[in-house]
């Protein structure tokens, strides 16, 4: 199932998208696609809801904004440099073990929601990532049961300011967490219907210019060993998102650097996923 949420920013309602592109509303079948919503075994419930044929459900104008395919989350976790090629155009060393840190949930939006520059920001970045959502509480599991906890993949850009990031002290955060940083869509896809999410096509252009190109199998660290071991050191709660880190070809690993610029035009894909699209606007 392709799960999205649709409508203005702050009240979107959940909705299906089917094989053929058309949109469902799913509203009249449950509130959001949210915490409750997994933890309380919804995805069962919605697709049998589906192969009843969305009994009640009124179809999608193709105009409408989509948001987020999943509700605010209560985390965001993300991996760095998890790609051989990536660590080495950002200057470090190969990671041992997963490197993790964290964007601010405020960041979230939707996948055609412009990216917005913030005040003072000369280093807007990006990185096209595969993200995970996991479906059920997760605390110091095992690689082997890993898998049991994601519900489903979508494409994600890990948006950064690389001086915010880099030249004001402390850790990535900062760098990490404004307003539209963290965007996922179209839709979220369920697990069922990926058979290897470790042999995926990954892509960003920019203005039309390819700049990563590479695959989920060249990660340093599978999914299922990063789902593991993020929950060692914290609980994961359905509809949390794990990012799990870029291929090389990011702005700031060019010679010189090509920063976006107000009006540049982002788009990041996955084989099977779908892609998503933003335009970069100067914060008012």
């Amino acid at each position: 199932m392709k799960l999205i949420r649709h409508g203005q920013v702050g009240k979107e309602s959940p909705g299906i998208m089917l094989d053929d592109g058309r949109m469902l509303d799913a509203s009249g079948f449950c509130s959001d696609f949210d915490e409750t919503f997994f933890a309380n075994g919804g995805l069962a419930d919605l697709a049998r809801w589906v192969s009843k044929n969305c009994p009640g459900a009124s179809e999608i104008s193709a105009h409408t904004r989509l948001g987020p395919p999943v509700a605010r989350p209560s985390k965001i976790v993300c991996v760095g440099q998890n790609y051989r090629e990536h660590a080495i155009e950002m200057g470090g060393e190969i990671p041992s073990e997963p490197v993790l840190f964290m964007k601010a949930s405020s960041a979230w939006c939707g996948p055609f929601d412009p990216v917005i520059i913030p005040k003072g920001a000369r280093k807007l970045d990006y990185e096209v990532e595969l993200a995970m959502v996991i479906g059920k509480r997760a605390s110091s599991i095992s690689e082997a049961e890993a898998m049991d906890h994601v519900v489903g993949y979508s494409v994600f850009c890990d948006f950064s300011e690389r001086a915010f990031q880099k030249e004001h002290g402390g850790q990535w955060t900062k760098g990490k967490s404004a307003d539209s940083f963290a965007p996922m869509g179209p839709y979220l896809l369920t697990k069922d219907e990926i058979s290897d999410p470790q042999n995926l096509g990954i892509w960003t252009s920019v203005n039309g210019e390819l700049r990563q190109n590479s695959n989920t199998r060249e990660m340093l660290f599978r999914v299922s060993f990063i789902v593991s071991y993020i929950s060692r050191f914290m609980t994961l709660l359905p509809g949390d998102i794990i990012a799990t880190g870029t291929p090389s070809g990011c702005a700031l690993g060019m010679t010189p650097p090509r920063y976006l610029q107000e009006g540049d035009s982002v788009e990041c894909g996955i084989d099977g996923l779908g892609k998503l699209s933003k335009t970069a606007i100067a914060a008012k």
